[in-house]
């Protein structure tokens, strides 16, 4: 996510911008900006890079006033540049506003509003914000801010300021977090509460639906249409470093619950309001021609985004009837793969940095076929060199071990099965409707999982008491099984196996002894009673069985020692819901060992190098 800063008072208020922003540097950016209301006029600072690069400019260039706005962007619409940085304005430039989220109707916005005369200068959905405040004012900002508010869909936390207005800052939030603080004689404005706490621990917390005048006397908060409501103060408790993260202890976990959040990020906009077909923007250029030449599929990552492509296999070949490949990066252009101009190369990397899927890229490429990046950074090389790029909108992950990454990886490759489905006509028009809709109710039932959290922490504590442990499943549910026990492994430090269920008595039972824990997943319906006929073969050998099954699968509790159920979905969707407790499990394993679970030994973030 982007970090957004607000102060007005009577210090000056650069440093006070440049400090708070400091602050949020933790949730990744790729360029920075202020907007200052200076001798009565808006005056604009921003650069592409770190804040310390806009910091070196400001100090030939410095902004001198008492109200202003700050940003950090994540980039989501158009590539990290000077241009696409926040602030953006208005024509007249009188209007300055930062934004976090995604307008999610800002094409149509756009194309309105430049029909109304209005000139754009940047690539990004933001840039319509200043442009409609422009369209609307009247003399009173809160009033056309709220208008605006009525025009504008998706997820956003914004602040406006205005040089006919110098005295006030109006904000505003719906799905993106955005506080305010308290002061004497002044007051702030933060997407996260790390970027005040030098300077007040009194605060209102916004909520969906909220916006709010921020003056240097005080702060009144209203609901959309203009009714005031009354805010109860929140007094921060946490420490600096504990606020970076939420007030949770981790980043991890921080981001395991911000999971529904990135899921829905990640859908926002992407499917049609009838819940008939997936739409994508101008950076797939999948046509209906090119996707009838595609005869084969071939999915290449590394580690976490490995499985992901895993899952993406199964749900491909299901669903559009064509044969799949998946390969670890690392091992691609060692067996002088069998692709061609026919073939759609999908490639899945977090950072769009990593080395080994760089180089099966443009192996693949060399090769004539079309590559399809899935990715979370905008402008990262992936990005760059693909024909086609979709991005998760997971925002900045910061713990090692991978949990959001993964979760919008497996939203996108759906979004992708569906996309293509349509073009080759192998998904009908209802069984379409009917899995769109379901794969728009999962953040909803990931938020239900996360309330077993206190469960599963409980679980942890018997994988913990073991140095071995083992994960099975079939089909969809062994390609999660994989991932369960990656996590496991990399954070805790337990060793952990994933096995196909079925693949049991082919060797692997002889490490089964009296006690060891064995994570069973039967989520896949159609071969739902195989997979119990496999669980009762550990057993058999008195393991210690946790089954994770979908709610009224209540005769399973008969074959196992305990079981951790799912909100139902269909089970094509299921490893989205799955992969939440074992990431859980997985955490809190690593917490009762007392291991750092954010930088865990030996692994990095991004792997540039093979």
């Amino acid at each position: 996510m982007c970090g957004i800063m607000g102060y007005i008072g009577s210090k000056e208020v650069e440093p006070i911008l440049l400090d708070g922003l400091s602050k949020l540097e933790y949730r990744g950016y790729d360029s920075a900006g202020i907007a200052v209301v200076k001798e009565g006029k808006v005056k604009i600072e921003k650069k592409e890079g770190k804040l310390k690069i806009l910091e070196e400019r400001l100090k030939a260039k410095s902004l001198k006033g008492n109200v202003g706005i700050g940003h950090t962007r994540w980039a989501t619409h158009g590539s990290p540049s000077d241009k696409n940085s926040h602030p953006h304005s208005d024509c007249s430039g009188k209007i300055a506003v930062v934004h976090n989220g995604i307008i999610e109707n800002y094409l149509y916005l756009r194309e309105w509003l430049q029909s109304e005369g209005h000139n754009f200068t940047s690539e990004t959905d933001t840039e319509v914000l200043p442009h409609l405040v422009e369209h609307y004012y009247q003399g009173n900002l809160q009033e056309a801010v709220q208008k605006v508010l009525t025009k504008v869909e998706g997820s956003f936390a914004f602040a406006v300021c205005c040089e006919d207005e110098p005295d006030k800052l109006v904000v505003a939030r719906q799905d993106s977090p955005l506080v305010l603080g308290l002061g004497d004689g002044e007051n702030f404005v933060a997407s996260d509460i790390p970027a005040i706490l030098n300077y007040t621990r009194d605060t209102y917390i916004l909520d969906d639906g909220q916006m709010a005048v921020v003056t240097a006397d005080g702060i009144e908060v209203f609901d959309f249409k203009g009714n005031e409501v009354d805010k109860k103060i929140f007094r921060v408790k946490w420490d600096a470093a504990a606020a970076e993260k939420g007030g949770y202890d981790h980043f991890m976990i921080k981001e395991i619950h911000e999971q529904p959040k990135a899921i829905r990020e990640t859908l926002t906009g992407r499917i049609s309001e009838n819940k008939s077909s997936v739409l994508f923007d101008e950076n797939v250029a999948l046509t209906k021609e090119r996707v009838s030449r595609i005869d084969k599929i071939a999915i290449v990552a590394c580690g976490t985004a490995y499985h992901a492509g895993l899952v993406g296999k199964y749900v491909m070949e299901k669903t559009l009837h064509i044969p799949v490949e998946t390969d670890i990066a690392s091992e691609f252009r060692y067996r002088d793969p069998l692709i061609n101009k026919r073939t759609l190369m999908i490639v899945i990397s977090q950072s769009g940095e990593t080395a080994d899927t760089l180089a099966a890229l443009r192996e693949a490429k060399r090769k004539g076929a079309r590559v399809l990046a899935i990715t979370n950074v905008v402008g990262s090389s992936v990005s760059r060199e693909a024909d086609d790029v979709i991005y998760t909108w997971a925002g900045p992950e910061i713990a090692v071990a991978s949990t959001k990454a993964y979760i919008t990886q497996l939203a996108s490759l759906y979004l992708v099965a569906v996309y293509l489905a349509e073009k080759l006509g192998t998904m009908d028009a209802q069984v379409r409707k009917n899995f769109l809709q379901e794969l728009e109710q999962l953040p909803e039932k990931a938020e239900l999982v996360l309330q077993d959290e206190e469960r599963i922490q409980k679980l942890a504590k018997e994988f913990v008491a073991w140095d071995d442990s083992f994960f099975i499943g079939r089909s969809l549910d062994y390609a999660v099984a994989l991932e369960g026990s990656l996590k496991l492994k990399e954070i805790s430090y337990i060793h952990a196996e994933a096995y196909a269920a079925g693949e049991l008595k082919h060797g692997t039972l002889a490490l089964i002894v009296p006690g060891i824990p064995v994570m069973a997943l039967v989520t896949q319906e159609d071969i739902y009673e195989k997979t119990v006929s496999n669980i009762k073969e550990v057993k058999a050998r008195d393991a210690f069985v946790t089954a994770i099954a979908f709610e009224g699968r209540k005769e399973i509790e008969k074959v196992v020692d305990q079981v951790i159920y799912l909100p139902r979905t269909t089970t094509l969707l299921a490893p989205i819901l799955t992969v939440i407790p074992l990431q859980l499990l997985a955490y809190y394993g690593a917490v009762e060992r007392g291991e750092d679970v954010d930088k865990p030994r030996n692994l990095a973030k991004s792997v540039t190098v093979e």
